[in-house]
This record gives C-alpha cells, structure tokens and sequence, in this order.
C-alpha cells in the first residue's frame, strides 16, 4: 500500500523512481511470500572474503538494497530543488 501511494504521489517524477520502488516492493514481497509460505525467509547467498564471513542474503534483499540506493541517489544529487527559481 505505501509503494502504491509513493507510486501514485511520484508518477510524474524520474523512471528511476519507479525502478526503485519496483525493486523494494518485489524484494519485500519474495520476503513476504518465504515467511508465509515457509516460516522464515530462506537466505542462500553466503560469501566469504578471506576470513571474514559476510552475513547471508537472498536475492529480495539484494533487490530492497539496490532499490534504496537509487531511491537515495536519486534524491541527493540528481532531484533538482523545487523550491529555487
């Protein structure tokens, strides 16, 4: 419902916007479907660097992440300011 409203409210905005808002809600949503579906969220990326273990992940995570960072991105240096001119 709030990526809906965000959608809705931003339609006229950047296609980036909808690139990231369709990123975190199909990652939210994978989320959603595992924790129904299974009881938890299967996580099956496990990487190490050297000794360091970093902490799993899945692929609707990766999409949430990816999603956010455009989403901020875009915001910070690329959304010009409304309220100058």
């Amino acid at each position: 419902v709030v990526i809906g409203v965000l959608h809705w409210r931003l339609r006229e905005k950047s296609v980036f916007y909808t690139v990231s808002l369709g990123l975190i809600a199909g990652g939210a949503i994978g989320n959603l479907v595992d924790r129904v579906r299974l009881g938890s969220v299967v996580d099956f990326l496990d990487f190490y660097l050297g000794s360091h273990h970093w902490p799993a992940f899945n692929v609707a995570d990766s999409a949430i992440t990816i999603g956010v960072g455009i989403f901020l991105v875009f915001n910070l240096f690329f959304e010009k300011d409304n309220d100058s001119g």
